[in-house]
């Protein structure tokens, strides 16, 4: 159940006309669930095949139309861009006169607040930052996803309640973060989810060259609840040989990194020393086991791997690790 406080029905936004400036993955589904909220989009822009597939999947009937004219029609305005070209984009958008007085400007980067659209600002613009935390596919599921979907919210304060009511229509939970906090934040975000894919989809390359057929099933499982431990657990659900101070296993690992991926053993190393430290640092290392795990560890980073002991020889507690 959503523990988000309900805006008073006066701060709610009034039915606006809604314009998506890029059509890329969260443009269009968010436009989506403003209309299933009583909100009506007007225009939308895509230069790519792609973005007009989307645009013509998710909001079907609305007109493809170039940036400057879906700021005409909208009342409300979703420039979703990539991170680097959003600037530009705001500048060039006041500079034209394209934005209006009073007009409801909405970014969703993760990266910038509200200050990026200052240019708007001084043409009148009302300036939102809205960043779904959520990762999306350009498909239908992504409005189903932004049910109780988390949104990193910054504003002027006059507009606050604005945004965070526009947040609850699209079914999201406004949390708010300081203008000077949004690097950090996007920080996090990227840590933990994108280089996720990087991690799950490595593991399913190499769980396939050891013969297994079904790797997605077999992480499945395994994953899901290695996720919701640490996010009930934090540091206290480590498992595995790094947690446990298996030395000799560790460096076993890596010695089959480098003969059959090469490509994955500075990522491997990387997150063994974090995992290293922060279980060290949380009393779950024994310091007698850290000082050889961490020695095997600079030894294989450096390229000089030494003679590890029999691998798995300080326990195997049954985790799957």
């Amino acid at each position: 159940m959503s523990t988000a406080q309900q805006p008073d029905p006066r701060d709610r936004p009034a039915r606006l006309a809604v314009g998506v400036v890029g059509a890329g993955r969260v443009g269009p589904a968010l436009a989506a669930s403003l209309q299933l909220a009583g909100h009506r989009p007007v225009a939308v822009s895509g230069v790519s095949d792609a973005s007009r597939r989307r645009a013509a999947l998710l909001l079907p009937d609305v007109p493809l139309l170039p940036p400057a004219e879906v700021l005409r029609r909208a009342d409300l305005v979703l420039l979703t861009v990539p991170d680097d070209s959003l600037p530009g984009l705001v500048e060039g958008l006041a500079e034209t006169g394209a934005v209006r007085p009073g007009q409801l400007l909405v970014h969703t980067s993760g990266r910038y607040g509200a200050k990026v659209l200052d240019p708007a600002l001084r043409a009148g613009a009302l300036p939102l930052a809205l960043h779904p935390a959520m990762t999306f596919t350009g498909t239908p599921v992504d409005v189903q996803r932004l049910a109780g979907c988390a949104f990193g919210v910054t504003a002027p304060d006059e507009l606050r309640l604005a945004a965070e009511a526009l947040v609850i229509e699209m079914g999201g939970e406004p949390e708010w973060i300081a203008e000077e906090s949004r690097p950090l934040y996007h920080a996090a975000l990227a840590l933990g989810a994108n280089h996720l894919v990087t991690l799950v989809a490595q593991s399913m390359e190499l769980l396939r060259a050891a013969g297994v057929e079904a790797p997605d099933r077999m992480l499945g499982p395994l994953l899901g609840a290695a996720l919701d431990n640490a996010l009930r657990s934090g540091d206290g659900a480590l498992t595995g040989p790094v947690a446990r101070g298996d030395a000799g296993t560790v460096a076993a690992h890596v010695a089959q990194l480098r003969e059959h991926a090469p490509q994955a053993v500075a990522g491997y190393l990387a997150m063994a020393r974090a995992t290293a430290d922060r279980a060290l640092a949380h009393g779950l290392l024994k310091p007698e086991l850290a000082e050889d795990l961490l020695g095997v560890l600079a030894e294989e980073a450096h390229g000089t791997p030494g003679a590890p002991g029999t691998p798995g020889t300080h326990g195997t507690e049954g985790d799957a690790g």
